[in-house]
């Protein structure tokens, strides 16, 4: 009898056909889910006759509380080399191998700029209007050429953003908990001495942080308060590092321009959520890793971790 995969979050319905699943065809049997289970009952449900699961990123958590409820499961593959909402050791002690995927950083990094852009040009207002009969021309875009970019991080996408800004001519500051003056003239933009002059200085704040203990609400209602009120926040980094709340006041009454949000508390986000009427927001449904060749990344490499599990070499291990 063959085993029996399971694909969670498998919105496009596209994981069997963007990788060639073909050489384990004859031992495994894969079901993509296109909708995503909204609590631990539903998810241990529909998973309870699965031996592998492929989950996408960090948006189905994995605690001790559903490992147990998954006596079949013995393969976890999360896409991404780093995930904090699996339980590793209840699932060593449950006997299930978690393993990873490489992951590319450009999906990111071009989705923020694509965020960015159509705040700064107003795209979905003019285009909304076009095709609905509205007004010729409503607003007024924001430059970007010699206007100051904030980064919250200069990691590895934080790193490429800034090159993208320096390439509009924008000038670029960055500042994190750990950014050191070399990292900052690697890159070649300047580093803030502290997060409250970047945020008051900036025209545009983009976050590229990893959400931690000491991140999590790092921008809140005092921090948001020091933003200009032309400037644009875009956060296509984790939610809780945003206090979602403060932003949803800022954005309602317009004490900063726009913001482009492709990260939320709740995803997928309920009907009738603040988040999904919000004015001067530009959201995205957390596209920042949905591309084409991320996903042949992601669905080729759990093809190749299942072959070395079923092998008994597992490959890319996490925990």
């Amino acid at each position: 009898m063959r085993l029996r995969c399971a694909v969670l979050d498998d919105y496009q319905s596209v994981a069997t056909r963007i990788a060639d699943w073909s050489s384990v065809a004859d031992t495994v049997e894969v079901t993509g889910f296109d909708r995503h289970f909204g609590d631990e009952d539903a998810l241990a449900a529909a998973l309870a006759d699965f031996d592998i699961v492929v989950t996408l990123r960090e948006r189905v958590p994995f605690p001790a509380s559903l490992l147990v409820r998954l006596p079949r499961l013995k393969l976890l593959i999360a896409s991404g080399m780093r995930n904090t909402v699996i339980d590793y050791a209840a699932a060593e002690a449950h006997g299930v191998t978690v393993c990873g995927t490489p992951s590319s950083s450009t999906p990111p990094v071009e989705l923020t700029w694509a965020l960015l852009l159509g705040l700064a040009r107003g795209i979905v207002t003019e285009s909304n209007s076009l095709r609905e009969g509205g007004p010729w021309q409503s607003t007024v875009g924001a430059d970007l050429h010699g206007r100051r970019l904030g980064l919250l991080g200069l990691g590895k996408i934080g790193g490429r953003v800034a090159q993208v800004g320096l390439a509009f001519g924008m000038r670029v500051s960055a500042w994190s908990q750990n950014l050191t003056a070399e990292r900052a003239e690697e890159v070649g933009v300047e580093r803030a001495s502290s997060k409250q002059e970047l945020l008051a200085d900036s025209d545009f704040v983009s976050i590229h942080l990893a959400l931690g203990d000491r991140t999590r609400g790092l921008v809140g209602a005092a921090e948001l308060a020091l933003l200009k009120p032309t400037a644009y926040l875009v956060n296509t980094s984790r939610s809780a590092i945003v206090d979602q709340e403060a932003l949803l006041a800022a954005l309602h009454a317009g004490r900063i321009a726009g913001a482009g949000i492709d990260v939320f508390d709740i995803e997928p986000l309920p009907a009738g959520h603040p988040m999904r009427s919000a004015p001067r927001l530009l959201a995205t449904p957390h596209l920042g890793y949905v591309s084409r060749s991320n996903y042949e990344t992601y669905y080729g490499a759990a093809v190749e971790n299942i072959r070395a599990f079923l092998a008994g070499t597992p490959l890319r291990r996490l925990g």
